[in-house]
């Protein structure tokens, strides 16, 4: 993967809103304006400040839009709500250094709400994924208990799990306990 900092933090943190809501029993892990800020605030998005409850309900509604992205099987497809997701949040590039970081690519215009701001940043790093690899990054967990998306940063494009020590021992553990099941039958 050849992803720079911004692509990786912007991926990243398009996963991390859509498994806000487990996809499997309905988990809501975003239940309140403070929870937006410490998770937009974790994932290094600058100058957060406050987020209101239309902040909130921006976020949620965003989530499966990204879902839909991330669990596209045709490239134009992902493209075009990738594309729509640009230009509903006004996507204005712009260079900029700031926190001491390098100078570096900002797509959401200064004055941008909190949510335009996390669509634009997301919708980017999605864009940049989708031009240099297409979908073969984007990806559903394996597990049969989890419907988590991740991005595959693997080498060689083979990682099956959003989380491999998680979701791949349980999943792992399950097969070798169905193996011996069978074996014991026979």
């Amino acid at each position: 993967m050849n992803y720079d900092h911004y692509t990786d933090c912007s991926v990243t943190l398009a996963a991390d809103l859509v498994n806000t809501l487990d996809a499997v029993d309905g988990e809501e892990r975003l239940p309140d304006p403070q929870t937006v800020v410490t998770f937009l605030t974790e994932h290094d998005i600058s100058a957060v400040g406050k987020a209101t409850p239309d902040d909130l309900a921006a976020l949620r509604a965003l989530r499966p839009r990204l879902r839909a992205v991330f669990t596209a099987t045709d490239l134009s497809e992902a493209a075009r709500l990738v594309n729509t997701l640009i230009e509903e949040a006004g996507a204005l590039p712009q260079l900029t250094a700031h926190d001491g970081e390098p100078l570096h690519l900002h797509f959401a215009r200064p004055d941008a709400a909190l949510a335009e701001r996390v669509t634009t940043e997301v919708a980017m790093g999605l864009a940049s994924v989708l031009r240099d690899d297409g979908l073969d990054r984007f990806r559903v967990c394996a597990s049969g208990t989890c419907a988590d998306v991740f991005v595959d940063t693997s080498r060689n494009r083979s990682r099956r799990f959003c989380d491999p020590e998680t979701c791949g021992n349980r999943a792992h553990v399950a097969a070798h306990r169905a193996r011996r099941r069978a074996a014991v039958r026979r």
